[in-house]
């Protein structure tokens, strides 16, 4: 359901002038209607639509009239006037066409008084002489030619005139563009015009052929051929002019040859001239003296690049190409232009270019399809897809098809596909389903990964020639594996679109072979199963894209699928709920609901009844773990086929079900998500209810009624409006005290769509008003939100309000409206900085209050009585003029008193809320139509004044090198003494306290300096100084610099608003703008100052929004002064950054300061369309700077690097930056290779922004994805000049490393070159043609290898992988193996051996997971690369004395033994293998003792890699393989050589840590029944380790290691753990309880107490169902931790490894029929339980939720009842814990006693008094701090849903508790706390919630808690409870 705004069509009425009308009146008659009087009728109408009407009843009129009548004077008169009404009206005018269209059918006998009329005006036309209106006579000429035989026979009676008209005009407009150079607005327009001049010469050659056909104008005197001459000749001065517009050029070339077309003679040497032309070997004697003449130039050897491009273009588009009617010369010009346009697409790579170029090419492509229909047998030869130009053609689309332009790879895709066609035209008659060529293109395309964006498309236009079953056959897994890439976005369109064509293709297939639909089954099995399996378990973002991209268009495809669909989910629902992290079956469910009913395949009310879905599915769906699953529920229930299908009651209520629970979003998408799917609905409300009245106003139709609906209309209307109206109550309550921002922002946007979608233009009914809704506490809560912290709420509040402003000032006394006002004053001069955007809000909301004048501004601002007579004047403007007033009034004050003590301002009265709020004031002001201009303008020339002496203030802080920590003193000499002291104070110490340690200063203090000199200031000493005024003002440096920097930001955003008020057309009054030019100028003075000189980043971004404003501005404007300063400000900065002069003030530190910033802002704002001056411009001053060629200064340098950084980061420059990368990366790394650190560092910037910019903003954290990549042809195509620079690089660098000289020398910009080189790949696409082979990069990568730097050699070894394709991989890893030194070599080179072998490391890798493991060559590459692993064994053993190289040799071998392991299974037996490794690890020192220590380099890389090998041949070898085999050695290797005991015994830890993790990781096998139970396996080598872990646990003082003993030990079936207790540690159970739980106590380590409790709590649970006895203490310590545990301010694995424990014992101890831990314990726990689900981390609560799954599924499984809800969100989890516990209360039988307990969680724990007294002072500690720490937990809702359970449980149990001690004791604190509550409410200020809003929510919340509670106490007290029952409602 798609919401669409209608569009209105606009039709501007014509006029006719006094004379015509009267003509007109002379001939109408009064008793008839004839001619006359419809057209005067027609003139005096004021609507175009009407004129329309009328007009089109002329003809009938004309038919009717006598034939004779064509002399009557009136006829003629009417014609005339209908001929200049033509002409005159503008083209874009449908009158026009519909004018045209009636002409067309004009009787005969009219036709040559018509034609007369149309050249009468047309010739007047043509007398047109300015330039400017050129245009409308083209326009004219233009819709004469087009389909209008009138206007075509009025142009042949004129053909010269017009031709000359057309021959000047395109004279002139040239001139008229020379003369405008340099203004843009005029000069796009001229181009425009010239475009149509062209276009319409054109037409004119091409429509009135028989014109200039006649022979009679091709000798060379005639008027004609020399106009035609004029046309060529000015047609060609365009082409070669790259100043115009590349549209002009393209459609010059296109008329270049359609003019040489026109005059050529004989036709058939006109390809050979267009041949020679482009391949510039034109010879002058060939060529005809009048083309010579005219094209002169484009007779050249050497044609710009462009020119012969768009030569290319006109050829393809103006030469007949069917038919073959050129011969042999028009097939040779075809191949010609396709070698051409290729050459010319490794030169052109500016973005418009390869664009046009791949346009260009699929246009060939069409041509080229055509020739070979009737082509010579030579050309099929030529164009067959095995020949030359087919294969450069398929590198052209391999290269292209990841382009950035979306133009390019659309094209490309084109291309392809007519490729495909082109091949299969000359194969006609053999098959293509097994055409070799067909077939060779499939396995490539297969062969690459999924990963390269092209591949889809290619593949779908394949799937078209071969079928869908044809690719199946080479791999039955490509739908699987294609829905598996869909869990990324940018592939997922693709991937649909691929998968679409193949499932269609596919069924069409199916539906062919086999009659019926007995292939239904195999259709699905293939598309829809796998489907369902990934929804089903799928991640979130692949079930989502899957659902938005791929199951709509099965769907569409087959509906009939969607009951299998429902079938095969159904059947799995209630089993597979699913859970926060999957779908599961349900969710899967809801998205094919919700898919099918937005797609129109199934109506819920059908489904509903059928039973197919009951409510309470939904309602489980709705409150659903898993975000995705709530909100296909939602969706399913809003989104429809038709918006105006009814809703039904069961929606309605599953709505408001839904609202209880989900507002409180943490997501923001899933905010959004919601927010729209209920405005969809509130849509289909307004459109249903419309269609609902029309029903019930035509009563006649009652069958109709019938039919529609079973309800009554008015009935399910008066329905609507209480829906609606409950909908509001809803969303009203959300916004209680305290509520999170998530419900404010959900509640806040629901209700502005409410407002919207219900107020309905004039002509409808409203079915619902929200102004009703309104009271006044409900305007006083939206208010209150203007409070909240964050923007948001505040925008969404205030736009709610403006909708509704009527009613809510008159909800609102002028009283309460005087305090607002107030408070908004006070605020705007807060010290917190977000106070004074809520001032900003609560201005904009009074303002358009009509009495704000007389309520408010009086006492402030004196009154202005010509105001109120001036009626025209808005309320907004009048109201907004006296705030601004106000407001600056009190700045300038502000800023005089601050020009004193900036500290004292900073302190007492920061400035910037008050520009704040001005700024935001002029935000809404209707800029258009304002009334009082003068005032208006001295306000804006006050502003500005204002923002530069302000800015003065505060620009000292901000410049200054070090703003962070400055606070500049005051300078007169009385202060000097104490400037000393502060300066002291205020010098950065080593602790960061000193920003939050307030200085106390006292203004105008008089302390002599001799005190002074003896006062040394402690530190964290606040220093008094006492003065005369004696007035105190805290102050810290933060607060400084919060005041400077954020007056900067709010200067200069309020001057980029000034400049927008200048107008943008020069009018011939400049007064009518409210600013002036000087004064923009002056601004942009301002700017350039503080851009260039500012050090604070926050101070320059700033200033940049502001810039960026003010050069928009300029860009379009029409003052030349203006318009030319973007240009002279750039060109001064890149004058004084390359002058390096010393005196220079530009900062060089800090990436450059604001100066990057300054150039992105005059760059960016150059028009889009335009050719990129400034660019170009900057970029040739900025490349040498960035690489100069001698060693020059560095400054500049250091300039162009962080300028040329920004400007490749900056996205609005798009491609056009493109073609400077190549420049950049050689810059980038010659400047690394810099000996100044600057210079270093900036290129090292500069170096990262360009990866990005070439390879993609990083998605993942893997840093070797396989995104993030591109094919080395790919690369060097786009910047072809690297390839020489890099390869030159790495020879250079490679070159030094195999010196025999030993000295080390290190290359910086080695690791730059592996960076990049690491980041390309081979593609299998790489044919023959390229020149740009990768090979030469291949012998160098080796090299690199043998750098003395380890991090290098790493590099290199992964730079390898990419360029060596997967099945040269053997060969390669061989050729490395054999060049490794045999033991005997004298000379060892380590660095050499380490490099060779990580290179295979990486190598071997790569090969083993890409490969499929069956394959027969696969098999025997791995043979033959362990036989010659072999042969170097003696580097993994002591005769190897490096450590290190040792360890690299080990890591191989682990990695084979891993891969041979899985092989064995498949019959691949490498006995000899496993006995050489075990040969290798009994000789290892593991075995013999380790002789070294542990500062041996590489003993603990060693360390590690022989055990890791040690581990794996003990899990392969205790395979059922190995362990059954009869063979000898078999039996040999069955017993290792060293069991994982010994390996736990190691005095290393790193060692026992490996194998401890590998004991748990087999474990967690073992316990998910990965491996089979009865196979042995690795179940052996677990025998027995019981004793050896528990005496590790105990002594273990790793604490790494200590962590994963306890968890194994916690893994490990107690029942095999404790009998060993006694044994090897000797202690019982309860001993070894107790020390678990005093390790959670004494450990620092959160993640040790974490295990220690999981394992302590899992102890206790098996002792007390043993029914073994634990002591009290022990258990009530027990409670006391897991309490402890769920404390907000703990970290989030403790609060995790809490709610574990609490799930592990809900079925045993929380909801046992038997209270085993005794009442108190057991709700303490349930209180974690309460607490946990309010937590405010989302994977706390979903933890904590499934302790109530535990409890909802016993409850479901014992009573068998209907689906209980199980799988919830915390909310309703929340709600159920409560409501569980009241039940269990009941069970229990624990009422009485469970009552009071719950009833003080209700009142709180907090004591007050303490609470409002710890707070005030804190408030102005923190400047940014926002009160609540929790943003989600809502305390109140907590209160309500615990105080709805207590009520229904009291009176379903009539409980009553009169005499109750504890009861009593309850009453008097909740009397006393509500005595005190009411003082603290009456002793804050007035409007509380603006100026304490914490303290006043706080207190709000506590009053309702105590309300509540006292309300059930009174309730228990009574006797006679029954009478209260009502008391729950």
């Amino acid at each position: 359901m798609v919401l669409k705004k209608k569009k209105e069509v606009q039709v501007d009425a014509f006029l006719l002038d006094h004379q015509k009308l009267e003509k007109l009146q002379r001939f109408s008659k009064a008793e008839e209607q004839n001619l006359a009087s419809l057209l005067l009728h027609c003139a005096q109408l004021s609507n175009g639509i009407q004129q329309i009407q009328c007009i089109k009843q002329i003809m009938p009129l004309m038919k009717k009239m006598d034939p004779n009548s064509a002399c009557d004077p009136m006829v003629k008169t009417c014609l005339d006037i209908l001929g200049e009404t033509y002409f005159s009206l503008s083209v874009k005018n449908p009158l026009k066409k519909v004018l045209a269209s009636l002409l067309n059918g004009l009787p005969e006998q009219f036709m040559t008084l018509a034609v007369q009329s149309f050249v009468c005006c047309l010739r007047e036309e043509l007398k047109t002489t300015d330039i400017y209106l050129y245009r409308k006579v083209l326009d004219n000429l233009a819709s004469c030619m087009e389909d209008f035989s009138l206007g075509r026979a009025s142009i042949k009676n004129l053909f010269e005139e017009v031709l000359q008209f057309l021959v000047k005009s395109l004279l002139d407009i040239q001139e008229e563009n020379r003369k405008n150079h340099g203004n843009r607005i005029v000069q796009t327009q001229l181009m425009h015009d010239l475009l149509v001049a062209i276009k319409v010469s054109m037409m004119l050659v091409q429509k009135l052929q028989e014109n200039i056909q006649g022979s009679l104008w091709k000798h060379h005197e005639s008027f004609v051929w020399q106009s035609m001459c004029s046309l060529l000749k000015s047609s060609t001065d365009f082409l070669m002019d790259a100043t115009l517009l590349q549209t002009v050029q393209t459609t010059s070339g296109l008329a270049v040859i359609l003019f040489t077309k026109a005059m050529y003679e004989p036709v058939e040497g006109l390809p050979s001239l267009v041949s020679d032309l482009l391949l510039g070997s034109v010879k002058h004697t060939d060529v005809p003296v009048w083309f010579v003449s005219n094209c002169g130039t484009l007779c050249m050897e050497e044609l710009p690049d462009s020119v012969l491009l768009f030569l290319c273009h006109g050829a393809l588009a103006m030469l007949e190409w069917k038919n073959g009617s050129m011969g042999e010369n028009g097939e040779k010009l075809l191949l010609d232009i396709a070698s051409v346009l290729l050459s010319l697409s490794s030169e052109l790579k500016e973005s418009s270019m390869a664009a046009s170029l791949s346009r260009i090419l699929a246009i060939w492509t069409n041509s080229a399809l055509a020739a070979l229909i009737s082509g010579s047998p030579n050309l099929k030869i030529k164009l067959n897809g095995n020949s030359d130009l087919i294969g450069k053609l398929l590198e052209y689309i391999y290269t292209h098809w990841e382009h950035p332009l979306d133009a390019v790879r659309h094209q490309t895709k084109l291309i392809f596909k007519n490729l495909l066609q082109i091949h299969r035209t000359t194969i006609t008659g053999s098959n293509e389903k097994s055409d070799p060529f067909f077939a060779r293109l499939v396995k490539r395309l297969l062969s690459l990964e999924w990963h390269v964006k092209g591949k889809y498309g290619c593949l779908g236009c394949l799937v078209e020639c071969v079928g869908t079953e044809n690719i199946l056959q080479l791999d039955r897994t490509i739908p699987v594996q294609i829905l598996d890439v869909m869990s990324d976005q940018s592939l997922a369109p693709y991937a649909s679109d691929l998968l679409e064509t193949m499932f269609t293709n596919h069924k069409a297939y199916f539906t062919l072979r086999f009659q019926g639909s007995t292939w239904i089954d195999q259709w699905h099995d293939i598309w829809v199963s796998p489907l369902l399996v990934i929804l089903c378990e799928g991640n979130h973002d692949q079930t989502t894209y899957i659902i938005d991209y791929y199951l709509p268009k099965l769907l569409k495809c087959n509906p009939d699928s969607l009951g299998y669909m429902i079938r095969i989910l159904q059947a799995s629902a209630d089993a597979n709920l699913g859970s926060c992290s999957a779908r599961g079956a349900l969710g899967a469910l809801m998205a094919c609901l919700r898919t099918a009913r937005a797609h129109g395949h199934l109506e819920l009310s059908n489904i509903m009844s059928n039973g197919i879905i009951s409510t309470e599915r939904i309602k489980q769906g709705l409150v659903h773990q898993h975000n995705q699953v709530c909100i296909d529920a939602l969706g399913l229930l809003c989104e429809t086929h038709r918006s105006t299908e009814i809703v039904s009651i069961e929606e309605m209520q599953l709505i408001q079900f839904f609202m209880m629970y989900n507002l409180n979003s943490q997501s923001p998408s899933v905010r959004q998500q919601i927010c729209s799917l209920l405005r969809k609905l509130f849509c289909r409300i307004q459109e249903s209810s419309q269609v609902l009245y029309k029903l019930e106003q035509n009563k006649t139709k009652e069958e109709l009624l019938e039919n529609s609906t079973k309800r009554h209309p008015l009935g399910i209307l008066q329905q609507y409006k209480e829906f609606m109206s409950s909908v509001c109550d809803r969303l009203f309550e959300a916004l209680f005290p305290g509520s999170s921002h998530a419900t404010r922002f959900s509640s806040l946007t629901i209700l502005a769509s409410v407002a919207e979608i219900f107020s309905v233009p004039e002509g409808q009914v409203r079915i619902f008003h929200l102004d009703q809704e309104i009271d006044s506490t409900r305007v006083q809560t939206l208010i209150q939100c203007f409070a909240s912290t964050f923007e948001e709420v505040k925008a969404l509040a205030f736009k709610l309000l403006m909708k509704l402003r009527d009613v809510a000032f008159k909800l609102q006394d002028s009283e309460n409206l005087g305090l607002l006002f107030q408070a908004a004053v006070d605020l705007s001069t807060s010290t917190k900085p977000y106070d004074c955007v809520t001032a900003s809000y609560l201005l904009n909301f009074l303002v358009h209050h009509k009495g704000l004048q007389h309520i408010c501004l009086e006492q402030w601002v004196e009154h202005n009585a010509q105001m109120d007579e001036n009626t025209s004047v808005s309320t907004v403007e009048v109201n907004t003029l006296a705030v601004i007033k106000l407001l600056l009034a009190n700045v300038e004050e502000e800023i005089f008193q601050a020009r004193k003590s900036l500290l004292q301002a900073a302190a007492s009265f920061p400035m910037y809320g008050r520009v704040h709020c001005i700024a935001g004031a002029l935000q809404q002001l209707p800029f258009n139509n304002l009334v009082l201009v003068a005032e208006w303008k001295e306000m804006v020339a006050r502003l500005i004044l204002m923002s530069y002496r302000l800015s003065a203030v505060v620009s000292p802080v901000v410049q200054s090198s070090s703003p962070e920590g400055l606070i500049p003193m005051d300078s007169d000499s009385e202060s000097a003494g104490r400037l000393q002291m502060i300066l002291h104070e205020i010098q950065p110490q080593d602790t960061n306290d000193y920003f939050m340690q307030a200085k106390i200063l006292k203004d105008h203090c008089k302390v002599q300096s001799e005190k002074l000199a003896d006062c040394r200031p402690m530190e964290n000493i606040s220093t008094e100084i006492r003065g005369e005024e004696r007035q105190t003002c805290d102050v810290t440096a933060q607060m400084v610099l919060v005041c400077c920097w954020r007056s900067m930001k709010e200067v200069s955003l309020l001057l980029g608003t000034l400049c927008k008020l200048l107008p943008s057309q020069a009018t011939s009054e400049p007064s009518d703008g409210l600013i002036t030019v000087e004064q923009v100028k002056n601004i942009g003075d301002y700017f350039k100052h503080h851009l260039l000189q500012s050090r604070h980043r926050g101070a320059f971004e700033l200033a940049y929004a502001g810039f960026v404003q003010l050069t928009e501005m300029l860009s379009r404007c029409d003052s030349e002064t203006l318009r030319k300063m973007p240009e002279q400000w750039l060109s001064y900065v890149l004058e004084e950054i390359k002058s390096c002069d010393p005196s220079s003030t530009l900062c060089a530190t800090r990436r450059s300061a604001g100066i990057p910033f300054y150039i992105q802002a005059l760059l960016a704002s150059e028009p889009k369309k335009s050719k990129t001056d400034l660019l170009k411009m900057t970029m040739k001053e900025l490349i040498p700077l960035a690489a100069p060629l001698n060693e020059s200064s560095v400054i500049p340098q250091v300039h162009a690097l962080n300028i040329l950084r920004a400007l490749f980061r900056d996205t609005r420059l798009g491609e056009n930056i493109m073609p400077y990368v190549a420049d950049g990366i050689q810059a980038a790394v010659l400047g690394f290779m810099s000996p100044v650190w600057a210079v270093r560092n900036s290129s090292t910037l500069l170096f990262s922004a360009l990866i990005t910019r070439i390879f993609g903003v990083k998605r993942g954290k893997d840093e070797n994805s396989k995104k993030n990549r591109m094919t080395g042809r790919e690369f060097f195509s786009w910047f072809p000049s690297l390839y020489p620079f890099l390869l030159k690089q790495l020879e250079a660098v490679t070159n030094t490393l195999n010196s025999e000289a030993e000295e080390l020398k290190i290359h910086p910009s080695l690791f730059l070159l592996l960076l990049i080189l690491g980041r390309l790949y081979p593609s299998p696409m790489d044919g023959t043609y390229s020149a740009l082979s990768m090979a030469p990069f291949v012998p160098f990568i080796i090299r690199c290898g043998h750098s003395p730097v380890y991090r290098l050699r790493e590099m290199s070894g992964r730079a390898l992988v990419p360029f060596i394709m997967v099945n040269e991989v053997p060969h390669t890893v061989l050729s490395l193996l054999e060049g490794l030194p045999e033991s005997t070599s004298p000379c060892l080179r380590q660095n050499t051996i380490h490099g060779t072998l990580l290179q295979v490391f990486y190598l071997l890798q790569s090969y083993l997971e890409s490969k499929p493991l069956i394959s027969s060559d696969f098999q025997q590459g791995l043979g033959e690369i362990v036989t010659c692993v072999g042969t170097k064994l003696w580097l993994a053993k002591r005769p190897n004395p490096c450590l290190v190289t040792r360890a690299a040799y080990l890591d191989v071998l682990v990695m084979l033994s891993t891969h041979l392991g899985k092989f064995q299974k498949q019959g691949m037996q490498m006995f000899g293998f496993w006995v050489e490794m075990n040969g290798i690890i009994s000789d290892s020192e593991l075995v013999s003792g380790i002789p070294y220590s542990s500062a041996v380099p590489g003993l603990i890389q060693y360390l590690q890699s022989i055990t890791k090998l040690v581990i794996s041949v003990l899990s392969v070898t205790a395979g059922p393989d190995v362990q059954s085999s009869s063979s000898p050695v078999a039996k040999k290797i069955a017993k290792p050589s060293l069991s994982i005991v010994h390996l736990l015994h190691c005095e290393f830890h790193e060692v026992r840590l490996l194998a401890l993790e590998a004991i748990l990781l087999w474990l967690k096998q073992i316990n998910s029944k990965q491996i089979a139970e009865g196979g042995g396996g690795v179940m052996c080598l677990l025998i027995d380790l019981e004793g050896t872990l528990l005496t590790m646990a105990l002594e273990e003082k790793n604490l790494q290691c200590f962590c994963k003993v306890l968890e194994i030990l916690y893994n490990m079936d107690l029942r095999n753990v404790l009998p060993e207790t006694e044994h090897s540690i000797k202690m019982n159970p309860n001993e070894l309880l107790t020390w678990s739980l005093n390790i959670v106590d004494t450990s620092d380590s959160s993640e040790v107490q974490s295990i220690a409790l999981k394992f302590g709590s899992k102890l206790v649970v098996h002792l007390l169902q043993k029914h073994q006895q634990i002591s009290a203490v022990v258990l009530k310590k027990w409670v006391q931790l897991v309490v402890y545990f769920c404390g907000d301010e703990q970290q989030t694995e403790m609060l995790l490894a809490a709610a574990e424990v609490l799930r592990s014992i809900t079925s045993f101890l929380l909801i046992n029929e038997k209270l085993i831990l005794g009442l108190p314990d057991t709700l303490a726990m349930w209180k974690c339980v309460v607490l946990l689900l309010q937590n405010e981390d989302s994977v706390v609560r979903d933890a904590a939720a499934e302790v109530i799954q535990v409890a909802q599924s016993e409850e479901w499984s014992s009573k068998g009842t209907e689906l209980a809800l199980r799988i919830v969100n915390a909310p309703m989890s929340l709600d159920l814990a409560f409501g569980m516990l009241c039940e269990l209360l009941r069970r229990w039988g624990a009422v009485r006693a469970g009552v009071p307990i719950l009833l003080e969680w209700l009142l709180g724990d907090g004591d007050l008094k303490s609470d409002s007294e710890a707070s005030a002072p804190e408030e102005d500690d923190y400047l940014f701090d926002k009160g609540e720490v929790n943003f989600w937990a809502e305390k109140l809702t907590h209160v309500r849903q615990l105080s709805k359970h207590l009520l229904q449980l009291i009176s379903m149990t009539h409980l009553t508790l009169p005499n109750h001690g504890e009861l009593s004791r309850l009453s008097r604190i909740a009397l006393d706390q509500a005595q005190l509550i009411g003082h603290l409410l009456r002793a804050l200020p007035l409007t509380p919630e603006f100026s304490k809003t914490a303290e006043f929510t706080r207190l709000a919340i506590q009053n309702e808690r105590i309300s509540v509670c006292l309300k059930i106490l009174n309730l228990l007290r009574s006797d006679d409870t029954c009478k209260n029952e009502n008391l729950e409602k």
